[in-house]
């Protein structure tokens, strides 16, 4: 059995949703740990009956301390900060011999037994890497963690959980950045910490530029390596509708052709599954949409500048943005 934890809210339940039919499609024997983060979204999910799922809801979980925070900190800064103590929460109340978390906005395309394949069984923790040269958001991403409920792995979580109720904001300052530049400090202080070597897990926007693919997508090709693409993740896409038409967009990079076939369309196939059999919204056509002018002149400034502290506090000023709200489902 396969136990993954997941957090997400009513704005971003079409990808949660999506993650867990991707999961439905490679997956022969898993359970999906839920924390629904506002009340409509746990009210939907409880709605629909969902198999090899369990939902909590997240007053349900909140202490005294992390709702203390909330005042001081965004939307996502939130979530961000509960990531390590929800996996914890799971962990103890079900008494998990472990859990993996993936961030919401995943999409697999092959078993994820493919990665616990890759490492022992006595692994305490195990993380993936961003696969890209930048530093400041950290050498490994949040989106897929293993953790063992044993000394080491919980030892882990419990001071990861501490970091991220000191400090968890989407800024860089002083060696941190949000939840995620704390791993860089996993396999220093830690045993048994267990670094993802296949380049098909994780495959990003961010990276997604610096490999190429077989025809299927089904295999990504990195220095005459080959992997098995295990999951892309959608992070800084936009989901918008048009009429009848789902459209989604990477705000940051170009996509091009070759991603736009292997992973993008079926994404957009899997969100128009999403809406017709969990929302009763049947739309008629999918369109990957190209950045405009601006955009793209906008992520040049952005890369050129973000090492510069005062373009840093500028970019952090609007950062929330991204987070706080730019999709837009409705018909």
């Amino acid at each position: 059995m396969m136990n993954f934890c997941t957090l997400f809210d009513s704005y971003y339940m079409h990808k949660g949703l999506a993650l867990y039919r991707s999961l439905l499609k490679n997956c022969l024997d898993f359970h999906l740990y839920i924390m629904a983060f506002d009340f409509p979204c746990y009210e939907k999910l409880k709605n629909l009956g969902l198999n090899n799922v369990t939902i909590r809801y997240i007053c349900d979980f909140e202490t005294e301390e992390l709702i203390s925070l909330k005042d001081q900190r965004t939307k996502a800064e939130y979530c961000w900060t509960c990531g390590p103590a929800i996996i914890e929460y799971f962990i103890e109340t079900f008494s998990l011999n472990n859990c993996t978390y993936l961030d919401a906005d995943l999409m697999f395309m092959a078993s994820p037994q493919i990665i616990f394949d890759e490492f022992d069984k006595s692994v305490s923790i195990a993380i993936s890497e961003h696969f890209h040269n930048e530093t400041i958001g950290g050498k490994y991403c949040v989106q897929f963690m293993y953790f063992r409920n044993d000394i080491e792995g919980r030892k882990c979580l419990k001071w990861w959980k501490e970091r991220c109720i000191e400090w968890c904001y989407a800024r860089y300052e002083d060696g941190k950045y949000g939840d995620q530049k704390y791993l860089d400090s996993f396999p220093l202080l830690f045993e048994n910490v267990y670094i993802i070597k296949n380049r098909g897990v994780g495959i990003a926007p961010w990276n997604m530029n610096f490999y190429t693919y077989d025809i299927k997508g089904e295999n990504v090709i990195f220095n005459n390596r080959k992997y098995p693409c295990v999951f892309f993740h959608f992070h800084g896409t936009r989901v918008t509708c048009n009429s009848n038409e789902l459209l989604l967009k990477a705000i940051t990079y170009d996509v091009s052709p070759k991603i736009e076939r292997c992973f993008f369309l079926p994404y957009l196939d899997l969100l128009l599954e999403v809406y017709r059999i969990y929302f009763n919204v049947n739309l008629s056509s999918v369109k990957v949409e190209k950045r405009m002018f601006w955009e793209r002149f906008y992520s040049f400034i952005k890369r050129k500048c973000k090492h510069s502290k005062v373009m840093q506090f500028l970019y952090y000023k609007v950062f929330k943005i991204r987070y706080d709200g730019y999709e837009s489902i409705s018909k």
